[in-house]
């Protein structure tokens, strides 16, 4: 499939800053992990699947509920959790998208119909699915977009959940972003079916494979998937093929896949491919992206000194915002 390049100039000048803001927010993060110490924890990049992110946000309404997985910062800060409250959750200070409790894997923002940020494997299918419920149950015109990845399709709980989406015609997109490797386990080591868009198939859901690289191509086809959940055709897997350039946690040295491989997909790295587009299009001179990354570098640098500067949680957060069913039967005086 051709990509569609028939994108405004305006298209490619937001796709480019919001990559860039989510790679340089990535790289900044993980230096103060690394050499600061300031972050701790697990921590898990976007670096390489911006793309993901930038086509689905222009592809959708901002009252559209995300939800993912742990490689959740990126997701994060597309649907308006801003620097600031992003770094601060990863150093877990009370100003932050969580209001530090989470850390890197729990951001969290009800504002911006971000819904997590979720630890166990696979478990934001069944709560994507369950949100889908909630939107078709209150008669929005919403549609929920559920993140996982290429490791999260071996769980049971998208089996049960496909089952029930087709059944009740609910409107989420299921997006597996897969980046080939489940921690470091490669797709045909752990299954029999390789091309997962087509786990789709035992359901009659319609699903496609899709370039996870260019953000048009992530753009046209969250399009697509979103329209018929609009309209009341029910649910979309899409597989998106991507990239990770990072390990699969910042502890992985990556030492199963090859230098060859990675440099192959780093050739096609999405914010090369859309600043090529920019400068062949005249849509932006070397001047304007410059000034775009100056922007981004202040920015990030921002979020640093915000979150460095933010209180600490008050020990008397650590009990509060957490569920409790006072009529549970169980619960004992």
């Amino acid at each position: 499939m051709a990509t569609n390049t028939n994108f405004s100039k305006e298209q490619y000048l937001k796709w480019y800053e919001l990559m860039q803001l989510i790679r340089q927010f990535e790289l900044k993060a993980e230096e103060m992990y690394k050499m600061a110490g300031k972050i701790r924890g697990f921590f898990h990049s976007y670096v390489g699947q911006e793309a993901i992110a930038a086509g689905c946000l222009s592809a959708t309404q901002p009252d559209d509920p995300f939800i993912t997985s742990y490689r959740d910062h990126g997701l994060g800060i597309a649907k308006g959790i801003t620097p600031n409250a992003a770094m601060a959750e990863l150093y877990g200070k009370a100003t932050g998208c969580a209001k530090g409790k989470g850390g890197s894997m729990h951001f969290f923002s009800k504002e911006n119909a971000f819904y997590g940020g979720h630890g166990i494997v696979g478990a934001q299918i069944g709560v994507g699915t369950g949100l889908a419920f909630a939107e078709q149950y209150k008669g929005t015109n919403n549609v929920v977009l559920c993140f996982f990845g290429d490791g999260a399709a071996r769980q049971g709980i998208l089996h049960e959940s496909f089952n029930l989406a087709m059944l009740w015609n609910l409107p989420i997109v299921y997006i597996c972003e897969n980046n080939h490797y489940a921690m470091g386990t490669a797709v045909n080591r752990s299954s029999n079916v390789i091309d997962i868009y087509k786990l789709a198939d035992a359901y009659e859901m319609p699903a496609d494979q899709v370039n996870g690289m260019k953000p048009e191509d992530v753009h046209d086809a969250i399009a697509r998937a979103v329209k018929r959940g609009r309209e009341g055709d029910g649910p979309t897997l899409l597989e998106i093929k991507t990239y990770r350039y990072k390990g699969h946690s910042i502890s992985d040295p990556s030492k199963y896949r090859t230098k060859e491989e990675l440099d192959s997909y780093k050739s096609q790295d999405p914010i090369l491919e859309v600043l090529t587009v920019l400068k062949e299009k005249n849509y932006a001179t070397d001047e304007d992206i410059a000034a775009i990354d100056k922007k981004i570098e202040e920015v990030v640098a921002e979020c640093v000194k915000f979150a460095e500067e933010s209180p600490w949680p008050d020990d008397s957060e650590a009990l509060k915002d957490v569920y409790v069913d006072q009529n549970y039967p169980f619960i004992q005086d």
